[in-house]
């Protein structure tokens, strides 16, 4: 089975699943057709990290994250008279793209399991909807209708996602032929080649025209290396999730301090507060802490023990909201998951930080480039300085749970901040009440703040909550906006959950254009 916010990339991983291939093979086929078919929100030029079961013991994670260009450094910016990084073009694409070397380092995995699938039978579907086309979404109509006077001016953007002048409409085929042609090169050449070979000297040369300070040596220092994930134990399962430099341990917070609070029911004003005030815990940990894990003076696995985790829980007001307005960024993001007839499990989420990133279209392959590096800070002796080769903050983190009673839950989301939000809604409301996978995943969601395209940092709620629910939020102090029902703003978050007997069953969000693709 696999589940993915696009049912031509479910559909991807399905065929390889039909065709004998395991679950980091089908998930390489997800994860490059969705680069094509959603464009808005990842990228070859993106990052991604994964979290990979092989059916026994713990997962491992794979972190593919790009690191800052040796020659990102704070004066290079004050010398072009800039006191931040720009959010949007060349100076923004100042990272690495790592995704493409998580693909190759996953797919060293899958060889040790069996794997035998060439690569350019993995990104067959890519590169044909590259080439042919796909049918543009509503949401990449509505991204690039919203972001179309920020990006116009940003080079490739306009050539490569503008028809006639214009965001394409909902439906037109959207087709990226120089795209298809660098992922036909990589199924000839190898993933090694985007970093250190051909392709990667067609890259370097494009980021340096355009002004970025990402060179050649730069790409080929790239490297996906195995982590940890992780860890934290709950009353029915154990959750794990990404060590920084993403917001994972967050997740794991969340869920840690709502187990030692907790609620008799779901979905009601108890059940909101409290994931909010737990939410509120993890993020000032979050804000304070974690960065490059190499410029950490504490390890992020302390902030799981009892004692912390106790004496945090003991901050939570259960009548009353604590004040908030905390705001590290958004970004646009994918989350899949994958889990193979033998019970090997992938959770994996990939991103080009912002909608479209950078906007910079490098114009010999066609590579969108992500804006990641914004994130860092360009003052002295802050918590995330830009420093060259340091590894920038990430919203993004993929989710696994291995369930005392054997089950293995995969689950995940897009959505900046809400990530960890969401992962704890869908984890709490189908572990610890019971609710079908769907019912999960479907139900009304909120959002404290940022995600992808927002700057609010209130307490979004969609309005399918009662209206005594939202009243006693607002009576309880917390700054509330109601927003539309499925709304695109809470994520797009998805789950499977493989049962001891074989069974799979599966989850998409109606957010998003997805679905559960299965045999």
């Amino acid at each position: 089975m696999v589940v993915a916010p696009h049912h031509l990339a479910a559909q991807a991983g399905l065929r390889v699943l039909r065709e004998g291939g395991n679950a980091v093979e089908a998930m390489v086929a997800a994860a490059a057709t969705i680069a094509i078919v959603y464009p808005h929100m990842n990228s070859l030029g993106g990052d991604n990290f994964w979290l990979i079961y092989d059916g026994a013991g713990t997962p491992l994670g794979m972190d593919a994250c790009g690191a800052a260009a040796a020659a990102a450094d704070i004066s290079f910016y004050r010398e072009r008279g800039h006191a931040h990084i720009p959010a949007r073009g060349p100076l923004a694409a100042n990272t690495v793209a790592g995704a493409v070397s998580g693909w190759q380092a996953a797919l060293d995995i899958s060889r040790g399991w069996g794997g035998r699938l060439p690569l350019a039978r993995l990104l067959e579907d890519a590169e044909y909807y590259a080439h042919t086309g796909a049918p543009v979404t509503r949401s990449q109509h509505m991204n690039t209708l919203a972001k179309q006077s920020e990006l116009h001016d940003i080079p490739g953007f306009a050539e490569t996602y503008l028809q006639n002048g214009k965001p394409p409409t909902v439906g037109a085929l959207f087709k990226q032929r120089l795209l298809a042609d660098t992922l036909g090169h990589l199924g000839r050449k190898g993933l090694e080649d985007f970093y250190r070979g051909e392709l990667a000297q067609a890259i370097a040369t494009d980021l340096q025209r355009v002004g970025s300070p990402l060179t050649a040596k730069d790409l080929a220092a790239q490297r996906a290396h195995e982590v940890a994930p992780l860890a934290v134990r709950l009353q029915a399962a154990t959750a794990y999730n990404m060590p920084p430099p993403t917001q994972g341990l967050a997740s794991l917070i969340i869920l840690a301090l709502f187990e030692r609070i907790g609620c008799d029911t779901a979905d009601g004003f108890d059940y909101v507060h409290r994931l909010v005030e737990a939410s509120k815990c993890a993020f000032r940990v979050r804000d304070k802490h974690v960065t490059d894990p190499a410029y950490m003076d504490v390890a992020p696995e302390s902030f799981l023990s009892d004692s912390e985790l106790e004496q945090m829980t003991r901050s939570i007001d259960l009548q009353r909201a604590a004040p908030w307005g905390a705001n590290p960024g958004g970004g646009d993001t994918v989350w899949l998951g994958a889990i193979d007839s033998v019970g090997r499990a992938v959770s994996f989420i990939q991103s080009v930080y912002w909608e479209f990133g950078s906007g910079v279209v490098l114009p010999q392959s066609g590579i969108l480039w992500q804006n990641r590096g914004t994130s860092f800070s360009l003052g002295e002796g802050e918590q995330n300085q830009l420093r060259p080769g340091r590894k920038p903050f990430h919203t993004i983190q993929p989710a696994m749970a291995l369930l005392d009673d054997g089950r293995t839950m995969v689950y995940g989301t897009m959505g900046g901040e809400g990530q960890p939000q969401t992962q704890a809604v869908v984890y709490t409301r189908y572990v610890r009440y019971g609710q079908r996978l769907q019912e999960a995943v479907t139900g009304p969601r909120w959002l404290l703040g940022r995600t992808w395209g927002a700057l609010k940092t209130n307490l979004r709620l969609e309005n399918r909550f009662p209206a005594d629910v939202v009243a006693a939020l607002i009576a309880a102090g917390h700054d509330v906006e109601v927003v539309g029902a499925f709304d695109e703003v809470m994520g797009h978050a998805g789950a499977l959950v493989r049962h001891g007997s074989g069974v799979i069953e599966g989850a998409a969000d109606p957010r998003s254009d997805g679905l559960v693709a299965a045999f």
